[in-house]
């Protein structure tokens, strides 16, 4: 039995690439890379105070509740109860239902690259008809694959992680080293300061969504008991992930910058012409659909995983009464339908803002913005959670511990993690000045009556809710502070009387 359990051991090293392959993702690199050498700085400044924390606080949470359904539900319902707990698993689920346009815009324009006529594959690209067709017809087709409960679909997506992200990652970053050595000129001013113009506010908003890159480094808290050792090698592990995914990401942006004018960067193509230029550049302009091809299917892959994915903890909380019996049907094979077509029907809505926003790119941004947004308040909630419960369940086991002793170390982490994630969350209402957003009426309306309906929508839900709702099968374990009330009521009810 004991060889058994130390097989199944994670390493530190297998586990930190686990994380960097669940975090890395190439469509962002062109938002940063119109920042120049001080995108280093954003990329530092967001791993230190947003993925370290991250990984960190998710894991002791992750181990103190190992056994309890619910995820971030039950981490921020601990600490806060059960409405609070509520908007936390709400909103991430939602912001992953927003993320979907953004990712398959990206996949879109990937698709539209695979023709060899460059001009008119820009053209297409940036055509808001064929780009919404595509985000629709794969979004569909993701969502009815979900539906039969494909085993592989998570086969498929381990191939799209390699093939569609660390495979070209390295490869753009090598190219950019090829391409300096033989003496090409560099459209990225080395000599400008790392250190960014902190006057400017608005040439702080793309860097904010930087968050967004890194975020999901909670996913791997699930880990934290699969390692040998875990209070000394996850923080290894974390740390280990975290550099390599900063180096991808510095590299790879300095990649983009080199090859293309700031001027002419493009959110949403940028890196399929980045690609472009430099394979022409040594000769080898057949490799160009190839990379878009591999692109596209990471891209695909990863939704096709995700589409089920998130709605699975939204419906198990539903299951507990959480939500009206309609989102808690499911199909002979047990998949959540309602949930997913529900989920289908926003993507569609917000996918239809193609016609309103006055370019793809525009769009992709906007969106991307109330997903960063959406995020941030589950991580506050996460972050000041963790905090709360050192003093709310001080006696309960954590098999792994921000520090030793005391919570000193705790409220530094956890403090450091809440408050870069509010200073990105405010930084994300700023129209950017780098991209044409068009009219700021229209891009504050989106932001501010997108966030105040999806993070009303929760407290309505609980409010009306009923018991009726309670699925007999659940088996949902009550919250600490329930279970301490049930024994008092006992207590006191058993105690005799004076």
């Amino acid at each position: 039995m004991a060889n058994i359990n130390k097989a199944v051991k994670l390493g530190v090293f297998t586990l930190a690439i686990m994380n960097v392959t669940a975090v890395v993702s190439l469509r962002g690199l062109p938002a940063e890379a119109v920042y120049g050498l001080s995108s280093a700085f954003y990329y530092l400044f967001a791993a230190i105070v947003f993925l370290i924390p991250t990984s960190l606080v998710a894991a002791e949470l992750a181990a103190m509740f190992q056994d309890k359904q619910g995820g971030v539900f039950r981490w921020v319902g601990e600490a806060y109860g059960k409405k609070l707990g509520f908007l936390a698993i709400w909103v991430q689920w939602i912001e992953s239902t927003i993320w979907y346009p953004t990712v398959l815009t990206f996949g879109a324009v990937s698709i539209a690259f695979i023709g060899m006529d460059h001009p008119e594959d820009m053209l297409l690209a940036n055509n808001k008809y064929y780009t919404l067709a595509i985000v629709l017809i794969i979004y569909w087709l993701a969502t009815f694959i979900s539906l039969k409960g494909l085993s592989w679909v998570g086969k498929v997506a381990k191939v799209g992680g390699m093939v569609g992200t660390i495979i070209p990652a390295a490869l753009l970053i090598i190219l950019g080293i090829i391409y300096l050595a033989t003496g090409g000129h560099s459209n990225m001013d080395f000599s400008g300061s790392f250190f960014p113009d902190f006057s400017k506010f608005d040439n702080l908003v793309l860097a904010a969504s930087i968050f967004l890159f890194y975020a999901g480094m909670e996913m791997g808290g699930i880990h934290v008991k699969d390692v040998d050792n875990p209070s000394k090698n996850y923080p290894k592990a974390v740390f280990i992930g975290a550099l390599i995914t900063v180096i991808i990401f510095v590299l790879g942006t300095f990649a983009l910058g080199i090859i293309i004018p700031e001027k002419d960067i493009n959110l949403t193509q940028s890196l399929l012409v980045g690609f472009d230029n430099y394979f022409k550049y040594i000769h080898a302009s057949w490799l160009s659909p190839v990379i878009a091809i591999a692109l596209a299917f990471g891209v695909l892959a990863g939704v096709l995983t995700w589409v089920a994915g998130p709605s699975k903890g939204i419906f198990a909380v539903g299951k507990a009464g959480y939500l009206p019996p309609f989102f808690q049907k499911t199909n002979k094979l047990g998949v959540q339908k309602n949930i997913l077509y529900i989920q289908g029907a926003a993507v569609t809505l917000l996918s239809l803002l193609f016609v309103v926003m006055p370019s793809v790119q525009s769009f992709y941004q906007i969106l991307s913005q109330l997903t960063v947004i959406l995020y941030l308040i589950m991580y506050m909630l996460m972050f000041s959670g963790a905090i709360a419960l050192r003093y709310k369940m001080k006696k309960l086991n954590r098999p792994f511990r921000i520090g030793k002793g005391g919570n000193g170390l705790m409220w530094i982490v956890g403090g450091l993690g809440f408050c870069g994630s509010l200073l990105a969350f405010i930084l994300s209402f700023i129209p950017p000045s780098q991209i044409s957003t068009g009219n700021n009426t229209v891009w504050f309306a989106v932001l501010f009556i997108g966030v105040i309906v999806v993070v009303a929508a929760p407290f309505i839900i609980y409010a009306v809710k009923k018991p009726t709702w309670v699925d007999p099968n659940s088996q949902f374990e009550p919250f600490h502070w329930e279970e301490n009330n049930t024994q008092n009521t006992q207590s006191t009810q058993s105690a005799p009387k004076a």
